[in-house]
Protein backbone atom coordinates (compact mmCIF):
# COMPACT_ATOMS: atom_id res chain seq x y z
CA UNK A 1 0.00 0.00 0.00
CA UNK A 2 1.40 3.88 -1.03
CA UNK A 3 2.21 5.55 2.09
CA UNK A 4 -0.49 8.42 1.26
CA UNK A 5 -2.87 5.48 1.58
CA UNK A 6 -1.44 4.52 4.65
CA UNK A 7 -1.71 7.85 6.49
CA UNK A 8 -5.36 8.14 5.44
CA UNK A 9 -5.97 4.85 6.54
CA UNK A 10 -4.65 5.88 10.10
CA UNK A 11 -6.33 9.06 10.43
CA UNK A 12 -9.67 7.05 9.62
CA UNK A 13 -9.05 4.84 12.46
CA UNK A 14 -8.09 7.24 14.52
CA UNK A 15 -11.38 9.15 13.77
CA UNK A 16 -13.35 6.26 14.64
CA UNK A 17 -11.93 5.50 18.03
CA UNK A 18 -11.83 9.56 18.82
CA UNK A 19 -15.50 9.25 18.08
CA UNK A 20 -16.33 6.43 20.10
CA UNK A 21 -14.51 7.73 23.38
CA UNK A 22 -16.84 10.79 23.07
CA UNK A 23 -19.68 8.75 22.41
CA UNK A 24 -18.78 6.25 25.01
CA UNK A 25 -18.27 9.24 27.54
CA UNK A 26 -21.09 10.51 26.79
CA UNK A 27 -23.57 7.66 27.73
CA UNK A 28 -21.76 6.54 30.77
CA UNK A 29 -22.40 10.48 32.26
CA UNK A 30 -26.26 9.77 30.80
CA UNK A 31 -26.32 6.68 32.87
CA UNK A 32 -24.82 8.23 35.79
CA UNK A 33 -27.42 10.98 36.00
CA UNK A 34 -30.56 9.20 34.89
CA UNK A 35 -32.80 6.61 37.34
CA UNK A 36 -32.68 3.84 35.31
CA UNK A 37 -34.01 0.54 37.12
CA UNK A 38 -32.07 -2.34 37.59
CA UNK A 39 -32.24 -5.31 35.03
CA UNK A 40 -34.03 -7.79 37.82
CA UNK A 41 -36.61 -6.89 40.02
CA UNK A 42 -36.04 -8.80 43.58
CA UNK A 43 -37.91 -12.14 43.41
CA UNK A 44 -38.23 -11.93 39.62
CA UNK A 45 -37.02 -14.85 37.50
CA UNK A 46 -33.88 -15.42 36.84
CA UNK A 47 -33.16 -15.09 33.48
CA UNK A 48 -30.38 -17.21 31.60
CA UNK A 49 -27.06 -15.99 30.62
CA UNK A 50 -28.21 -16.43 26.65
CA UNK A 51 -31.58 -14.29 27.84
CA UNK A 52 -29.67 -11.46 29.65
CA UNK A 53 -27.59 -10.97 26.85
CA UNK A 54 -30.52 -10.28 25.16
CA UNK A 55 -32.55 -8.47 27.66
CA UNK A 56 -29.07 -6.29 27.89
CA UNK A 57 -28.97 -5.12 24.17
CA UNK A 58 -32.92 -4.23 24.67
CA UNK A 59 -32.27 -1.64 27.09
CA UNK A 60 -30.69 -0.09 24.19
CA UNK A 61 -26.88 0.47 24.62
CA UNK A 62 -25.88 0.90 20.95
CA UNK A 63 -24.29 3.65 19.29
CA UNK A 64 -25.16 4.73 16.00
CA UNK A 65 -21.97 4.70 13.02
CA UNK A 66 -22.02 6.53 10.02
CA UNK A 67 -19.52 5.05 7.18
CA UNK A 68 -18.68 6.31 3.91
CA UNK A 69 -20.02 10.16 2.63
CA UNK A 70 -23.79 11.12 2.67
CA UNK A 71 -26.01 10.97 -0.41
CA UNK A 72 -23.64 8.56 -2.14
CA UNK A 73 -23.85 5.06 -2.74
CA UNK A 74 -21.22 4.25 -0.08
CA UNK A 75 -22.88 5.52 2.30
CA UNK A 76 -23.72 3.67 5.46
CA UNK A 77 -25.31 3.22 9.10
CA UNK A 78 -24.02 0.79 11.74
CA UNK A 79 -24.99 0.33 14.97
CA UNK A 80 -22.56 -1.04 18.31
CA UNK A 81 -23.11 -2.76 21.02
CA UNK A 82 -21.23 -0.85 23.30
CA UNK A 83 -21.45 -2.58 26.57
CA UNK A 84 -18.86 0.01 28.80
CA UNK A 85 -21.86 2.83 28.07
CA UNK A 86 -24.00 0.60 30.16
CA UNK A 87 -22.11 -0.18 32.76
CA UNK A 88 -21.15 -3.58 31.86
CA UNK A 89 -17.75 -4.99 30.99
CA UNK A 90 -16.92 -6.57 27.28
CA UNK A 91 -15.47 -4.87 24.13
CA UNK A 92 -17.80 -2.38 21.91
CA UNK A 93 -18.96 -5.15 19.04
CA UNK A 94 -20.50 -4.33 15.71
CA UNK A 95 -23.98 -5.62 15.72
CA UNK A 96 -26.06 -6.53 12.38
CA UNK A 97 -29.55 -5.15 12.62
CA UNK A 98 -31.23 -7.95 11.03
CA UNK A 99 -29.85 -10.76 13.02
CA UNK A 100 -28.16 -9.87 16.45
CA UNK A 101 -30.72 -7.04 17.50
CA UNK A 102 -33.50 -9.00 19.45
CA UNK A 103 -37.01 -8.87 18.46
CA UNK A 104 -39.09 -9.14 21.17
CA UNK A 105 -37.78 -6.06 23.84
CA UNK A 106 -36.60 -6.74 27.35
CA UNK A 107 -40.26 -5.88 29.07
CA UNK A 108 -42.37 -7.51 26.30
CA UNK A 109 -42.85 -10.84 28.23
CA UNK A 110 -46.65 -12.68 27.65
CA UNK A 111 -46.88 -11.56 31.18
CA UNK A 112 -46.31 -7.92 30.58
CA UNK A 113 -49.99 -6.17 30.19
CA UNK A 114 -48.10 -4.16 26.98
CA UNK A 115 -45.66 -6.61 25.57
CA UNK A 116 -43.39 -4.45 23.23
CA UNK A 117 -41.08 -5.08 20.73
CA UNK A 118 -37.63 -3.81 19.22
CA UNK A 119 -38.17 -1.64 15.87
CA UNK A 120 -35.00 -0.65 13.88
CA UNK A 121 -35.66 2.63 12.38
CA UNK A 122 -34.50 3.34 8.63
CA UNK A 123 -36.72 6.22 7.51
CA UNK A 124 -37.08 9.19 10.01
CA UNK A 125 -40.23 10.72 9.85
CA UNK A 126 -40.51 13.57 8.01
CA UNK A 127 -37.71 12.85 5.38
CA UNK A 128 -37.81 11.31 1.90
CA UNK A 129 -34.37 9.43 1.30
CA UNK A 130 -35.09 5.68 1.11
CA UNK A 131 -33.19 3.73 3.76
CA UNK A 132 -33.60 0.31 4.35
CA UNK A 133 -31.41 -2.49 6.02
CA UNK A 134 -29.31 -4.15 3.47
CA UNK A 135 -29.76 -7.77 3.77
CA UNK A 136 -27.43 -8.90 1.37
CA UNK A 137 -24.61 -7.33 3.04
CA UNK A 138 -22.28 -8.39 5.97
CA UNK A 139 -23.35 -7.32 9.04
CA UNK A 140 -26.14 -5.86 7.32
CA UNK A 141 -26.42 -2.05 8.02
CA UNK A 142 -28.59 0.53 6.51
CA UNK A 143 -28.10 2.07 2.91
CA UNK A 144 -30.04 4.08 0.48
CA UNK A 145 -31.84 1.90 -1.79
CA UNK A 146 -30.70 2.37 -5.45
CA UNK A 147 -32.11 2.53 -9.27
CA UNK A 148 -29.85 1.62 -11.77
CA UNK A 149 -27.00 3.55 -10.00
CA UNK A 150 -29.24 6.20 -9.03
CA UNK A 151 -30.15 7.22 -5.02
CA UNK A 152 -33.78 6.49 -4.10
CA UNK A 153 -36.05 9.01 -2.29
CA UNK A 154 -39.74 9.31 -2.32
CA UNK A 155 -41.03 11.19 -5.09
CA UNK A 156 -44.16 11.41 -3.32
CA UNK A 157 -42.69 13.65 -0.96
CA UNK A 158 -41.44 13.24 2.89
CA UNK A 159 -42.57 10.52 5.05
CA UNK A 160 -45.16 11.56 7.75
CA UNK A 161 -44.37 8.39 10.49
CA UNK A 162 -40.90 6.51 11.16
CA UNK A 163 -40.64 3.69 9.08
CA UNK A 164 -38.44 0.87 9.55
CA UNK A 165 -38.62 -2.62 10.63
CA UNK A 166 -38.86 -5.93 12.99
CA UNK A 167 -35.68 -7.57 13.59
CA UNK A 168 -35.09 -11.39 12.97
CA UNK A 169 -38.51 -11.35 10.95
CA UNK A 170 -38.32 -12.27 7.53
CA UNK A 171 -41.62 -12.31 4.79
CA UNK A 172 -41.39 -15.80 2.84
CA UNK A 173 -41.38 -15.25 -0.68
CA UNK A 174 -41.51 -19.13 -1.34
CA UNK A 175 -44.37 -19.34 1.04
CA UNK A 176 -48.27 -17.98 0.03
CA UNK A 177 -49.80 -16.25 2.76
CA UNK A 178 -53.10 -18.60 3.38
CA UNK A 179 -54.98 -15.02 4.03
CA UNK A 180 -53.98 -12.65 1.49
CA UNK A 181 -53.28 -15.24 -1.36
CA UNK A 182 -49.43 -14.00 -2.14
CA UNK A 183 -46.64 -14.65 -1.07
CA UNK A 184 -44.07 -12.70 0.98
CA UNK A 185 -41.47 -9.86 -0.26
CA UNK A 186 -38.38 -11.23 1.06
CA UNK A 187 -37.94 -8.41 3.32
CA UNK A 188 -37.75 -7.97 7.22
CA UNK A 189 -41.36 -7.30 8.44
CA UNK A 190 -41.97 -3.43 7.96
CA UNK A 191 -43.28 -1.00 10.89
CA UNK A 192 -45.04 2.21 10.88
CA UNK A 193 -44.25 3.73 14.15
CA UNK A 194 -46.74 6.90 15.00
CA UNK A 195 -44.92 8.55 17.59
CA UNK A 196 -44.62 12.51 18.37
CA UNK A 197 -40.56 11.51 18.11
CA UNK A 198 -38.47 11.70 15.07
CA UNK A 199 -36.23 8.51 15.41
CA UNK A 200 -33.20 8.68 14.10
CA UNK A 201 -32.24 6.08 11.08
CA UNK A 202 -29.97 3.19 12.67
CA UNK A 203 -31.90 3.99 15.93
CA UNK A 204 -33.77 1.07 18.05
CA UNK A 205 -37.02 1.56 20.02
CA UNK A 206 -39.00 -0.31 22.19
CA UNK A 207 -42.82 -0.33 20.39
CA UNK A 208 -46.35 -1.35 21.63
CA UNK A 209 -47.94 -3.11 18.42
CA UNK A 210 -51.50 -1.62 17.72
CA UNK A 211 -52.39 -3.71 14.36
CA UNK A 212 -51.48 -4.34 11.05
CA UNK A 213 -52.55 -3.45 6.99
CA UNK A 214 -52.11 -6.12 4.70
CA UNK A 215 -50.75 -4.56 1.80
CA UNK A 216 -50.18 -6.04 -2.01
CA UNK A 217 -47.38 -4.72 -3.94
CA UNK A 218 -46.21 -6.32 -7.07
CA UNK A 219 -48.07 -9.34 -6.40
CA UNK A 220 -46.25 -9.87 -3.37
CA UNK A 221 -47.77 -9.72 0.61
CA UNK A 222 -46.31 -6.53 2.36
CA UNK A 223 -47.32 -6.55 5.82
CA UNK A 224 -47.29 -3.21 7.49
CA UNK A 225 -47.34 -3.10 11.24
CA UNK A 226 -48.86 0.32 12.84
CA UNK A 227 -46.77 0.74 16.63
CA UNK A 228 -46.20 3.64 18.87
CA UNK A 229 -42.89 4.18 20.66
CA UNK A 230 -43.07 2.46 24.61
CA UNK A 231 -41.92 6.30 26.04
CA UNK A 232 -44.56 8.09 23.67
CA UNK A 233 -47.09 10.52 24.66
CA UNK A 234 -49.75 8.50 23.69
CA UNK A 235 -48.38 4.93 24.40
CA UNK A 236 -50.36 4.73 27.71
CA UNK A 237 -53.92 5.23 26.11
CA UNK A 238 -52.98 3.00 23.01
CA UNK A 239 -53.41 -0.52 23.00
CA UNK A 240 -55.17 -1.44 19.60
CA UNK A 241 -56.36 0.37 16.06
CA UNK A 242 -59.46 1.03 17.74
CA UNK A 243 -57.79 2.98 20.22
CA UNK A 244 -55.82 4.87 17.43
CA UNK A 245 -59.03 5.58 15.61
CA UNK A 246 -60.69 7.15 19.09
CA UNK A 247 -57.51 9.21 19.68
CA UNK A 248 -55.70 10.12 16.76
CA UNK A 249 -58.59 9.65 13.89
CA UNK A 250 -57.69 9.53 10.41
CA UNK A 251 -54.05 8.50 11.18
CA UNK A 252 -54.61 4.88 9.98
CA UNK A 253 -56.23 6.18 6.89
CA UNK A 254 -53.46 8.58 6.16
CA UNK A 255 -50.49 5.47 6.33
CA UNK A 256 -52.53 3.64 4.28
CA UNK A 257 -53.28 6.13 1.20
CA UNK A 258 -48.96 6.93 1.71
CA UNK A 259 -48.51 3.39 -0.06
CA UNK A 260 -51.39 3.08 -1.62
CA UNK A 261 -50.21 5.96 -3.72
CA UNK A 262 -46.58 6.63 -3.03
CA UNK A 263 -45.60 4.74 -6.41
CA UNK A 264 -47.80 6.60 -8.87
CA UNK A 265 -44.97 9.41 -9.38
CA UNK A 266 -42.73 6.14 -10.42
CA UNK A 267 -45.39 5.74 -13.44
CA UNK A 268 -47.01 2.56 -11.18
CA UNK A 269 -50.79 1.89 -10.18
CA UNK A 270 -51.60 1.85 -7.06
CA UNK A 271 -51.22 -0.62 -4.52
CA UNK A 272 -53.84 -2.66 -2.84
CA UNK A 273 -55.34 -4.18 0.46
CA UNK A 274 -56.69 -7.13 1.93
CA UNK A 275 -59.40 -7.31 3.84
CA UNK A 276 -61.24 -4.63 2.55
CA UNK A 277 -58.55 -2.43 3.60
CA UNK A 278 -59.06 -2.22 6.99
CA UNK A 279 -56.58 -2.32 9.45
CA UNK A 280 -56.69 -5.37 11.48
CA UNK A 281 -56.02 -5.62 15.73
CA UNK A 282 -52.99 -6.14 17.76
CA UNK A 283 -54.10 -9.38 18.24
CA UNK A 284 -53.88 -10.17 14.53
CA UNK A 285 -50.50 -7.89 14.26
CA UNK A 286 -49.09 -10.38 16.81
CA UNK A 287 -49.61 -13.62 15.06
CA UNK A 288 -48.25 -12.38 11.63
CA UNK A 289 -45.11 -11.37 14.18
CA UNK A 290 -44.89 -14.80 14.97
CA UNK A 291 -45.36 -16.09 11.33
CA UNK A 292 -42.50 -13.91 9.94
CA UNK A 293 -40.37 -15.08 13.04
CA UNK A 294 -41.05 -18.53 12.35
CA UNK A 295 -39.97 -17.98 8.94
CA UNK A 296 -36.96 -16.18 9.88
CA UNK A 297 -35.68 -19.05 12.02
CA UNK A 298 -36.39 -21.29 9.14
CA UNK A 299 -34.02 -19.29 7.14
CA UNK A 300 -31.58 -19.48 9.53
CA UNK A 301 -31.52 -22.98 9.79
CA UNK A 302 -31.46 -23.36 5.83
CA UNK A 303 -28.34 -21.29 6.78
CA UNK A 304 -26.25 -19.88 3.20
CA UNK A 305 -27.21 -20.28 0.15
CA UNK A 306 -29.71 -17.22 -0.44
CA UNK A 307 -27.12 -15.22 -2.30
CA UNK A 308 -29.76 -12.30 -2.38
CA UNK A 309 -29.36 -12.51 1.40
CA UNK A 310 -26.62 -12.45 3.94
CA UNK A 311 -27.79 -15.30 6.62
CA UNK A 312 -25.04 -16.25 8.93
CA UNK A 313 -25.89 -19.67 9.64
CA UNK A 314 -26.99 -21.48 13.16
CA UNK A 315 -23.21 -20.91 14.34
CA UNK A 316 -23.35 -17.09 14.33
CA UNK A 317 -22.67 -15.96 18.02
CA UNK A 318 -25.37 -13.54 18.59
CA UNK A 319 -28.05 -16.55 17.28
CA UNK A 320 -27.91 -19.19 20.24
CA UNK A 321 -30.29 -15.95 21.64
CA UNK A 322 -33.19 -16.78 19.72
CA UNK A 323 -34.80 -18.95 21.98
CA UNK A 324 -36.45 -15.65 24.14
CA UNK A 325 -37.70 -14.60 20.71
CA UNK A 326 -39.31 -17.62 20.01
CA UNK A 327 -41.14 -18.64 22.89
CA UNK A 328 -42.35 -15.53 23.66
CA UNK A 329 -43.54 -14.66 20.36
CA UNK A 330 -45.17 -17.40 20.27
CA UNK A 331 -47.28 -17.34 23.11
CA UNK A 332 -48.09 -13.40 22.37
CA UNK A 333 -49.76 -15.24 18.94
CA UNK A 334 -52.24 -17.82 20.79
CA UNK A 335 -54.97 -14.64 21.74
CA UNK A 336 -57.54 -14.79 20.59
CA UNK A 337 -58.41 -12.25 17.21
CA UNK A 338 -61.60 -10.18 17.54
CA UNK A 339 -62.44 -8.53 14.01
CA UNK A 340 -65.06 -9.64 11.64
CA UNK A 341 -64.75 -13.01 10.24
CA UNK A 342 -67.13 -12.54 7.40
CA UNK A 343 -64.84 -9.87 5.95
CA UNK A 344 -63.03 -11.19 3.32
CA UNK A 345 -59.00 -11.76 2.91
CA UNK A 346 -58.52 -11.76 -0.35
CA UNK A 347 -58.06 -8.65 -2.56
CA UNK A 348 -60.90 -8.26 -5.05
CA UNK A 349 -60.04 -8.37 -8.39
Amino acid sequence: MPKAEHITTAISAAAVAVSLAVLLKQRRRDRRGSDAEPLEEPGSPRLSKAEAHDARLDELNTLVLERGSANTTDYRVHVLDAPRAAGRSGSTKELSLWHDVPLVAADGAPESSTPTFNFVCEIPKCTRKKFEVATNEHVTPIKQDTKKGVLREFKKGDIFFNYGCFPRTWEDPRHTSPDTGYPGDNDPLDVCEIGLRQVRTGEIRAVKVLGVLAMIDDDETDWKVVAIDAEDRWASELNDVDDVERLLPGTVGLIREWFRTYKIPDGKPPNKFAFEERCLPAAYALKVIHETHESYLELIKEGKGHEDLHVPGTGHEHLRHLRRDSSITKTLSQAPVAYDAALPARVSA
